[in-house]
């Protein structure tokens, strides 16, 4: 069955990114000619997805006015406002009933809102219903060359397995595949990163990865953002 639902991470205030984020929130900061967010929507929407979440807390009104309802993209957004940033696992619990509907669990995408990464997400549906079909929840994570700034990597992949240890490592892309069961017993509000979710879930053998080769950034600091901007103008 193809994936349906994906959500964006986009609360994170963006220090290293100041004074750019000081009146701009980091997702709507632009490259190409485009908001960051919108080059994950627009990639998202081609893959078929109908539903996407975001969550938001810094300048979250400016994200709403800005994308609206989707309409333009023929998919609904739905928003998660939050008070402080709850980080990736407090976010996805606090979003959970919009991701889930009538409560029953689904496998999502979730993506940050400030990577650039020209992946097609269609790939994601089978893993999706491998997902689907364990009996208790397991993800997949969407793994990179090692960029320069990162250069031991996040885990160990091999034959499509994901290893706390062991080689070649690969870093996160930040672009994952989670099953709603695991953030069930996170009560909401609660502030909790995804990094502990990673690693309980990698030792228990319920994480499968892929290597990504093609364009993808994580843009953190201003001098990346001009980067991407002039290598996105070129093409």
């Amino acid at each position: 069955m193809p994936l349906k639902k994906a959500m964006i991470f986009a609360a994170g205030r963006g220090e290293r990114m100041r004074p750019l984020t000081d009146a701009c929130p980091k997702p709507l900061l632009e490259a190409g000619g485009k908001p960051l967010i919108v080059w994950q929507i627009e990639r998202l929407a081609r893959a078929g997805f109908e539903t996407i979440v975001i969550n938001h807390a810094w300048l979250g009104e400016q994200i709403e006015a800005a994308l609206g309802d989707g309409s333009r993209w023929h998919v609904e957004l739905r928003y998660s406002p939050e008070r402080e940033a709850l980080e990736t696992a407090g976010g996805i619990v606090q979003a959970l009933a919009l991701i889930e509907d009538n409560d029953a669990s689904d496998v999502f995408v979730a993506v940050s809102g400030d990577v650039y990464a020209d992946f097609d997400y269609s790939r994601l549906s089978a893993r999706a219903d491998a997902l689907k079909a364990l009996p208790e929840p397991g993800m997949h994570l969407v793994m990179v060359p090692n960029p320069p700034f990162h250069p031991n990597g996040d885990f160990a992949l091999k034959d499509d397995v994901l290893s706390l240890d062991g080689a070649p490592r690969f870093t996160f892309g930040n672009i994952g595949l989670y099953d709603t069961r695991m953030f069930r017993d996170l009560p909401r509000g609660t502030r909790r990163a995804l990094t502990p979710y990673y690693r309980e879930t990698i030792a228990r053998g319920l994480a499968t990865g892929e290597l990504y080769e093609g364009l993808w950034e994580n843009v953190g600091t201003p001098a990346q953002l001009q980067q991407l901007d002039e290598r996105l103008r070129s093409r």
